[in-house]
Formats: C-alpha cells, structure tokens, sequence
C-alpha cells in the first residue's frame, strides 16, 4: 500500500471518528472501564504471581539423617538423592548448625536450647530443593524410602494447599482478563457495526466507483485502531497513579519480609505496553469483526 493511499485512510479515520462524536465517546468508554478492570487484575495477578514465586522457591525438603549413618554414609545418601531427576541441588547441614539456627529463630526464647549445644539431640541435615516446586511431594517420597533417611520434611499437606491455591489464583486471573477482553471487543463491535449501517450508501458508492474491499476496509480498522489507543489513555494514567502510591506504602513495610511486590519501574512501564497493545487489539478485532460480517467483503 503506498503511503499517500494510507496517509488517506487514516485521516478518513479521523474524521469519522470526530463524525460519530457520541458513538465514539461510547466505544473509548467501553474500551476504558474495561481496561481500568483488566489492568487492575493484571496488577494483582503480576503481583500474586510473584509472591507465589517467591514462596515455591522457599519451598524445600529437610532430609533428617540417621545418628548411625558415617561420614561415608551421609555421603553415598547425598549422591542417591543428587541421582533423583526430579533434584536440582543438595546442601548438608550439621546438627550444630540446625542448633543454631533453631536459636536464632526463636528470638529471646531461643536462649533455653543453648542447653542442648553439649548434648545435641538433632539430626545432620540434607536440604533438598528440587527443579520443579510442583514435584516437591514425588521427590520427598523417594527420598524417604531411602537408606539411612530417619523422615522427609516438606510442609506436607500445607503445601499442596498453597500450590493449589497459587493454580487456581492464575487461573481465575486469566479466565477474568479474557472475559474482559472479549466483552470489550463485543461492545466496540457493535458501535462500530451502528457507523457501517449509516455509512452504507456512502460505502455502495464507494463499490461502485471500483473501490476494492481493502479500500473500504482500511478506515474502519485505523478508527477501531484509534479508538482502542484512546481508550487505553485514562487507565495507564489512573493505574500509575495508584500502583505508585500503593508501592510507596507497601514497599517499606515489606522490608526483610519474603513477600515483596514488584518495583514500579519497569513493572508499570509494561503494564502501561500491555494497556495499549490490549486496546489497539480490541479496537482493530472489533473493526474486523464488523466489516467482516456487516460489508460481507
């Protein structure tokens, strides 16, 4: 297409746009409301799907050693479990060091196991992540059966719960994202389908004087375009906004905590990318939906 023809089309765009003043408030509405909605879900979902990164990564298995195992013993248990192919690594830590750990966990009462540092009665321990947080429960399984294993610990119970959880809350986040979507292509659609009905005769002319359906096509998908990106303005705006002083509260307090949010930059400049992209599509989908199915081109 030559730059002259399409330079045409978008400004045959334009005007249209500023034609149907109403139905153009009307399609950038719709475009707006549902954009503040799925660029609201897209924020807690982002941020979700972070903490629940975070979490799986601490997810972890203590293997608790037997007090008759040796040092060549301890060592063949190690390359048994490092065989696991669901195993990404395999760190040792001494009965000392589960101890101290176990003092310093406990704060100001802690103190009283310092009484244990001459007669430690824990276990040598193997810390265990796997590759894959999902086969945290297969890998501590096979690890229990083997030699010189005393217990397999890994939160059971509790972390199937949160993996289930973590599942469904990015289910749900997706499921509601594209039932936005689609709701807005619905609703832009329909606008546009009322401006190709009062623009018939103008379009019958247009076929008669030999216009090819790309011709009558191209003003359509510009403006649905247009729309789209307008719509896409008010939302990038308010959620910037909120997400910045959202994150100038939280991120303090959440200092030294596990659960951390994403920083605002770059977080908000890819939201805003998405925004934009997500209107554009539902702006150009509707056009196409419309032309396809009103102008049978």
């Amino acid at each position: 297409m030559k730059i002259r023809t399409l330079g045409r089309h978008a400004t045959e765009s334009f005007k249209s746009i500023g034609r149907n003043g109403w139905m153009t408030f009307a399609s950038v509405s719709a475009v707006t409301v549902t954009l503040i909605l799925v660029g609201v879900f897209f924020v807690i979902m982002m941020n979700l799907n972070k903490v629940a990164e975070t979490i799986e990564e601490d997810v972890q298995i203590r293997v608790h050693i037997d007090v008759a195992a040796n040092a060549e013993d301890q060592q063949k248990l190690k390359s048994d479990i490092e065989n696991i192919s669901e195993v990404q690594s395999v760190k040792f830590s001494s009965k000392e060091q589960e101890l101290e750990e176990l003092i310093k966990s406990m704060g100001e009462d802690g103190q009283a196991f310092k009484l244990f540092e001459q007669d430690n009665p824990l276990n040598d321990v193997f810390i265990v992540k796997t590759k894959n947080p999902q086969d945290t429960m297969k890998a501590a399984n096979q690890i229990g059966k083997l030699q010189y294993v005393t217990k397999a610990v890994y939160g059971k119970g509790t972390v199937e719960k949160l993996f289930n959880f973590i599942k469904a809350s990015r289910n749900v986040g997706i499921v509601l994202i594209a039932g936005l979507f689609f709701t807005a292509v619905f609703l832009i659609s329909n606008t546009i389908k009322i401006t190709i009905i009062a623009r018939r005769r103008e379009i019958k002319i247009m076929r008669l004087v030999g216009a090819t359906n790309n011709f009558i096509r191209w003003p359509f998908f510009l403006e649905g375009l247009w729309l789209g990106i307008l719509g896409a303005i008010l939302p990038i705006i308010l959620i910037s906004i909120a997400y910045y002083n959202a994150y100038e509260y939280l991120a303090p307090k959440l200092v030294g905590n596990f659960i951390q949010i994403l920083p605002f930059n770059p977080f908000v400049y890819q939201v805003s990318g998405v925004l934009i992209l997500m209107g554009a599509l539902i702006g150009v989908w509707g056009s196409v939906m419309s032309v396809r199915k009103f102008l049978k081109v």
